[in-house]
């Protein structure tokens, strides 16, 4: 004989049995407030909010298909900041598709935080798109599930940390790009490697240097732990992180760094230091971006598919919006090494 566990009434009754009225009756509040808190209205106590969004959340509540038929044709695309060229390449990509299929995009910012903060939650659900594309950062799972609980879905491209199994995911093969740059350093003769990773939490950057690990353990070669260092992607990160390697007893002879935007500050490091790209220091950067092809020396890089990642973080992001399945909700797209003129065999080769 076989007995039933007991369930909760949110297990027992389907998202599609619960309505607006049921949890206004629960939270001891008017169908009207429930209704504000849904879209996302900024004149609700906040602990009545709380409250509310606790039942929604409890039983799964999600929006009939007659409400979804009320959101916009937008597609949101945050950014955790928008000021660089790495962002200008996945707005290239997202607003192709987005006209494509005769939707608009909307670009919003977390000012400079991987998390984003209230006030961006209830500006997007004021919004009500079909969807939202995070790019480099990190939801947390109260705010995916308030997002969930109105129909939008959402996609995270070059996440910050690991997705969840069925998180619908866009991101490239980073341990595979930081191996193929440091064995290409390798291969030239270098044997005194840096690596300017980008910061040590985020997934992407953690990748990169791992893969860089990786080619010198293959090689045979022992990981300095004095030549690996984090900054944050950008310029000044790249500048600041290497400089002191130069004053070393036994300096770099080149340098994989973990963007092309650090890899400019390298640039500028060496060139303060005096020295020449790529004769005395041969640099490796990581993206592609536009910039890296017109830079003095044109610099050797690790192509990711910007624009090409965000064109399918896109695609899936519409496709779950319209309520079908797609074939598959994480997707890495590779990653590729651009030789240019900024490495070179070391002196004496």
């Amino acid at each position: 004989m076989s007995t039933k566990a007991s369930r909760s009434p949110s297990e027992d009754a389907p998202s599609s049995k619960i309505t607006i009225a049921d949890i206004a009756a629960e939270a001891g509040v008017s169908v009207p407030t429930v209704s504000k808190v849904m879209n996302g209205r900024a004149d609700v106590a906040p602990h009545t909010r709380e409250r509310v969004e606790a039942i929604i959340r409890e039983h799964g509540y999600q929006r009939r298909s007659d409400e979804r038929s009320r959101r916009s044709n937008l597609v949101e695309l945050m950014f955790h900041e928008l000021e660089s060229a790495w962002a200008l390449e996945i707005i290239r990509g997202a607003e192709q598709v987005a006209a494509d299929s005769g939707l608009a995009l909307v670009l919003s910012e977390s000012q400079g935080r991987l998390t984003p903060g209230h006030g961006w939650l209830e500006a997007v659900i004021a919004r009500r798109p079909l969807a939202v594309v995070s790019v480099f950062s990190d939801l947390t799972a109260q705010q995916l599930a308030k997002l969930r609980a109105r129909d939008i879905p959402v996609v995270v491209v070059d996440p910050v940390g690991e997705p969840g199994p069925d998180a619908p995911s866009i991101g490239a093969t980073n341990w595979n790009g930081g191996l193929t740059a440091t064995r290409h350093l390798i291969e030239l003769g270098h044997r005194r490697i840096a690596m300017i990773g980008g910061p040590e939490r985020v997934l992407c950057s953690r990748a990169r240097v791992d893969g860089y690990r990786a080619a010198l353990e293959t090689a045979g070669l022992a990981v300095d732990p004095d030549l690996v260092r984090y900054g944050d992607f950008h310029v000044q990160s790249g500048y600041q992180q290497f400089a002191p390697l130069l004053e070393l007893a036994d300096p770099p002879t080149a340098v994989f760094a973990g963007s092309d935007l650090q890899a400019l500050g390298v640039y500028e490091a060496a060139r303060a230091a005096g020295l020449r790209i790529p004769e005395d220091l041969s640099v490796v950067g990581f993206d592609d971006l536009p910039v890296a092809q017109w830079v003095g020396p044109p610099l050797t890089t690790v192509r990711q598919p910007l624009q090409d990642m965000a064109a399918a973080g896109t695609r899936l992001a519409i496709t779950l919006a319209r309520g079908e399945e797609p074939e598959h909700r994480r997707i890495e797209l590779a990653t590729t090494l651009v030789i240019r003129q900024s490495t070179a065999p070391p002196r004496g080769r």
